[in-house]
């Protein structure tokens, strides 16, 4: 499948800012499953330094420092890309989930890298009522792909999707305990299920293309950020990508644009500013719309 992908994040100020510093993760990570065509990030006004890199964890970051006097701040990410579904060792993923812990066998390849993803982070605690929710899916010797599918299952089931339910500050005992929030909520709650037995796992942020209803056209900009979770698979070299939300592995639908520890690692803009501004408004816009795989022109679905 091949999408352009579009997010727009525009800040509106009560008063004049003197000074922006962001950090942006928007644009598409290069992978064995995805082809980036082309990516770019503009920001506007147009900063004094802008500086595109790559972060810790192999994304794309792009840092900037706006110095001139501005009440607007828009932050526009445009990519073209090619995906596929991520192909998987059947072998791998049958190992018994005890094998498959980097810090007790720290002899496997790839342990030392795997091992940042067992920790605690900011927004992943080790809590003992997830560890009590999530321990009767680790029966001794089952396969690490049937337990991490089933933690997928079973956060899709328990758990309601509301919007309402908890906000950017929640903690995963706040979503345990409403058994209800978003995806990045499920991704959160699915990695401290999986760290708490010693897995590494890491979160994922970035895109599902959605399919308009029959009879319905693409709506630009009506899409949204997405997040889910990836499983550290030893002696293959994979990540098995899953997706709590929606109860389903990753696909050819999923662009992939960063993943860290937690959602603090990867967010799409965060920074400071200097200002004597009281409020401000923020407007966000994402559309993943398909292209021709040959051609790269818009297709409409379900026209």
């Amino acid at each position: 499948m091949r999408y352009r992908v579009w997010h727009s994040t525009d800040y509106g100020y009560s008063d004049v800012v003197q000074d922006s510093l962001g950090v942006v993760h928007l644009g598409p990570r290069r992978l064995p499953w995805q082809q980036v065509i082309t990516s770019t990030v503009e920001i506007s006004p147009k900063p004094l330094d802008v500086d595109p890199s790559v972060d810790h964890y192999g994304n794309q970051v792009t840092y900037f420092h706006l110095t001139d006097d501005h009440d607007d701040l828009k932050v526009v990410s445009d990519a073209d890309v090619i995906v596929t579904t991520p192909a998987y060792s059947q072998e791998a993923l049958a190992v018994a989930w005890e094998d498959a812990r980097p810090l007790e066998h720290p002899e496997l390849p790839g342990a030392w890298e795997a091992a940042e993803f067992v920790l605690e982070s900011p927004r992943v605690q080790h809590l003992p009522d997830v560890e009590a929710y999530a321990v009767s899916s680790f029966t001794p010797g089952r396969a690490l792909g049937e337990v991490a599918t089933e933690i997928m299952h079973r956060i899709f089931t328990d758990f309601e999707y509301d919007g309402a339910a908890t906000s950017v500050t929640s903690t995963v005992g706040d979503v345990l305990g409403k058994r209800a929030g978003v995806c990045q909520d499920f991704a959160h709650l699915a990695l401290s299920c999986l760290r708490s037995q010693g897995l590494a796992a890491r979160y994922v942020s970035g895109y599902l293309a959605t399919t308009p209803a029959p009879g319905q056209k693409h709506v630009f900009g009506a899409d949204a950020s997405h997040a889910w979770l990836a499983v550290w698979v030893p002696g293959s070299g994979e990540w098995l990508a899953i997706d709590p939300t929606n109860d389903q592995w990753v696909n050819d639908r999923y662009v992939t644009v960063a993943w860290g520890r937690d959602y603090d690692d990867v967010a799409p803009v965060r920074g400071i500013i200097t200002t004597e501004a009281k409020k401000s408004t923020l407007d966000v816009s994402v559309d993943v719309g398909p292209l021709d795989p040959v051609s790269g022109e818009p297709v409409e679905e379900n026209a």
